[in-house]
Parts: structure tokens; C-alpha cells; sequence
């Protein structure tokens, strides 16, 4: 019971700037990968050359980007708030590294592990 409240006071705090959290799953707009977000940053923080080499549609930097570890593969990347939608089909993500970050899957999404809230 403690660690739920924990989890739900760091996401409300943490991430009251964003439309999207922690543990999310998420769809990419243009690309329709499904993912989930494993951090957040309130602005681009990413290099000016990867974001003219990757970021295909110049999103905004000043607006929330996530770093999101997509299903079905072992990629991870980063991701304009404007790029993406939550994924409502609760399907689990399958990827290598979702068990380093993440507990367990909820109806809401993923729970983050007690060693990552720091």
C-alpha cells in the first residue's frame, strides 16, 4: 500500500508538466511502433546534430520529449510529446530491457521497480 502511494505522489509531482508518464504505453503517431516511456525530460536535451538527423518532423523542443524502449525490438528512443498517443490496447511490451526498469503491467501501465523512483 505504501509503495502504490509512493509511485502515484512521484508521477504527480515528477511529471506534472507532461500530458504522459513514467510506465506508459504509448503509440507513435507517424511511425505506429507501440512502446513504453522509461524517463521524461520537460525540453529536447538531446544534441543538435542527432535531432536534425532523427527527428524527421522537427517537433517543438520546448515541449515534453520521452524516452520510450519500443516493442518488439531492442531500440530505444526519444520521442516529441506531440509524436504520441496513449496505447489502449493493454497489451504487454516486449522488449529485452522492460524488466530492468519495470515491475509488473497494470491497467494504467507499467510499475516502476522500487530501485528506479531515485
Amino acid at each position: 500500500m505504501i509503495q502504490n502511494t509512493l509511485e502515484v505522489r512521484v508521477k504527480t509531482v515528477q511529471f506534472s508538466e507532461t500530458k504522459f508518464f513514467i510506465g506508459q504505453i504509448i503509440n507513435h503517431k507517424r511511425f505506429s511502433y507501440r512502446g513504453v516511456i522509461i524517463d521524461v525530460d520537460l525540453s529536447y536535451s538531446g544534441t543538435e546534430e542527432w535531432y536534425f538527423k532523427m527527428a524527421k518532423s522537427k517537433p517543438n523542443k520546448e515541449q515534453p520529449w520521452y524516452h520510450v524502449i519500443v516493442n518488439n525490438s531492442e531500440i530505444q528512443t526519444y520521442v516529441a510529446e506531440s509524436n504520441i498517443n496513449i496505447d489502449r490496447t493493454g497489451l504487454p511490451i516486449n522488449h529485452p530491457q522492460i524488466h530492468t526498469y519495470f515491475d509488473d503491467l497494470t491497467s494504467e501501465g507499467y510499475i516502476l521497480k522500487n530501485n528506479n523512483l531515485t
